[in-house]
């Protein structure tokens, strides 16, 4: 993920703001933290915490005993720390994939450079020529009938139809340090939908053009030694899904933190003579 120019972080999550002046628009990887449940994330924190005990489990006992409270923030900490690094990692891994179809420079970066080279070579294998076969690249489109936003990573012409027809894919990009590169997770394809049905891209200049229109979505995971181009449905049924952690999202975000408080009649009766 990058830092797209119309992207807003917020206490709720990154919303989008609209440059024709309408209202703010939700982005959608907000959504689909917000308006997904991910249970494997309980567990996912739980192994972080256990890997920290298991390195050094001496100096844990010893800070157990000696610095308790300061051993459990930092306990509590590592899921945080640890999702920090690796969305710091994935944004300069998303800023090299962008720099790499643009032609532009990019700093050296030893930690990226692994996935860039995948990533190359995903490029090499399907000969892919970047002036004739990229239609888009970063792009940011909007849906303003639903109030979303997002930023699309590649909408590019690949052989893939019948007898060899072009068929334009929009590709996500994904990475991770140690999941093997075939795996998905079921909610990438409610991105992927948000994305095909958004209604205008933005340029630029911040001119709009009507949204590209995908045949096929797909997330291209890359690793530091391998890389898959995995596909996702993104139809109809699939926008409904996405629609509907949509509806979750703006519910949460805009219910109150209290709600009145019922008594019984006996005790409100009490109070209304007192209060007389």
């Amino acid at each position: 993920m990058t830092d797209p120019r119309h992207a807003m972080a917020t206490e709720r999550g990154r919303f989008y703001s609209d440059p024709a002046g309408g209202r703010d628009l939700i982005s959608v990887t907000t959504v689909i933290g917000s308006g997904v449940a991910k249970p494997a994330l309980v567990t996912w924190g739980a192994g972080l915490v256990a890997d920290y005990v298991i390195a050094d489990p001496i100096v844990t006992a010893r800070r157990a005993r000696s610095e308790p409270a300061e051993l459990r923030r930092d306990l509590v900490a590592q899921p945080n720390r640890h999702r920090d690094r690796a969305a710091n990692l994935g944004s300069r891994i998303h800023q090299r994939a962008a720099a790499i179809v643009l032609g532009t420079p990019y700093p050296d970066d030893p930690e990226v450079e692994p996935y860039a080279q995948q990533l190359a070579k995903f490029f090499r294998r399907w000969r892919i020529d970047f002036d004739r076969d990229v239609e888009a690249v970063e792009t940011t489109v909007l849906n303003r009938r639903h109030g979303y936003a997002g930023t699309g990573d590649l909408w590019v012409w690949l052989p893939t139809g019948r007898f060899g027809r072009w068929q334009l894919w929009l590709i996500d990009y994904k990475t991770s340090a140690k999941r093997p590169a075939t795996q998905v997770y079921p909610e990438q394809a409610l991105q992927l939908a948000a994305y095909r049905h958004a209604e205008v891209a933005l340029l630029p200049d911040d001119s709009e053009v009507p949204a590209p229109r995908p045949h096929r979505t797909a997330v291209l995971n890359l690793r530091q030694r391998s890389y898959a181009l995995v596909e996702l449905p993104s139809g109809r049924r699939v926008f409904r899904a996405f629609l509907g952690a949509l509806e979750t999202t703006t519910y949460l975000h805009g219910a109150p933190a209290e709600y009145p408080v019922v008594m019984p009649p006996s005790v409100m009766s009490r109070l209304i003579r007192r209060a007389a």
